[in-house]
């Protein structure tokens, strides 16, 4: 039994994530946490997820909430990431980081943490779309330069960032594939008299409308043809029920720092 603590326990994700742990068998809910102004504080966490008592209640305490914990899986704030990196590196637990919208010196902080216990950072939890990021990237390396690329992506009003960290992340396999440096190729939006479209340039787009989970597209286009990728989910069981499946893989890992091409076996492949 794989004991697991929720960091943003009573936010979207972190509501689905207990609900899947629920469900599941191998797996048990050791803690909850969330930060010190949550409405959900002092509740317990099977309840705020709408699934049966777990018998946890969500406290702002992260030691506390990681006291009987062999993973944790942050869905937090990014302003909480480092507070949270530093509690769970002191009691030596691995961490799944679905948390976007990272700035440098988070990432920074990410990879120190990796250095002393197992971390697995990535833009999305979800199966299928890291499927996608090697379709992405394979697809560009083979249709080179004469496709031009841009990529769409959708997310519910409430969402803070933009592009998504998934958007990116498919901007730098398309990148990769290409052989390309992103940020001297990457366009976000277009207005006005921005004149031909230049050989490539990666365009992006951040839609941000009504209840979206979450939908991306990848439009490759050339001269008499159009190839495009797309994912859509449909709820947020997508991302919870491959976080969880992350956090499984990496709670007997040695220190570093991992992704999901790691767990879905995906570095290796050619």
């Amino acid at each position: 039994m794989t004991k697991i603590t929720i960091i943003g326990a009573g936010g979207r994700m972190g509501c689905a994530l207990i609900r899947c742990i629920d469900r599941a068998d191998n797996l048990q809910l050791a803690g909850a946490a969330e930060w010190h102004g949550a409405s959900v504080l002092g509740e317990d966490a099977g309840t705020v997820a709408g699934c049966s008592p777990q018998n946890v209640t969500i406290g702002k305490d992260l030691t506390a909430a990681l006291q009987d914990a062999d993973i944790a899986i942050d869905f937090s704030a990014r302003e909480a990431l480092v507070d949270n990196l530093r509690a769970v590196s002191e009691r030596g637990i691995p961490i799944v980081i679905g948390t976007t919208g990272l700035d440098d010196e988070m990432l920074k902080a990410v990879k120190q943490t990796s250095g002393k216990t197992p971390v697995l950072q990535a833009a999305n939890m979800s199966t299928g779309v890291n499927v996608l990021l090697e379709l992405t990237k394979q697809a560009a390396a083979i249709l080179g330069m004469d496709y031009d690329i841009e990529i769409v992506e959708t997310h519910h009003r409430h969402k803070k960032d933009a592009p998504s960290g998934t958007a990116l992340a498919l901007a730098e396999a398309a990148a990769e594939g290409r052989n390309q440096n992103l940020r001297s190729v990457m366009v976000h939006g277009r207005e006005g008299m921005v004149g031909a479209r230049p050989p490539g340039e990666i365009g992006m787009h951040a839609l941000r409308a009504g209840d979206v989970v979450g939908e991306h597209t990848i439009h490759l286009a050339a001269e008499g043809e159009k190839l495009e990728f797309t994912h859509r989910a449909s709820n947020r069981d997508a991302f919870a029920l491959g976080a969880l499946r992350a956090a499984l893989w990496l709670v007997d890992r040695p220190a570093g720092l991992y992704d999901m091409r790691d767990v879905l076996g995906l570095r290796a492949r050619k």
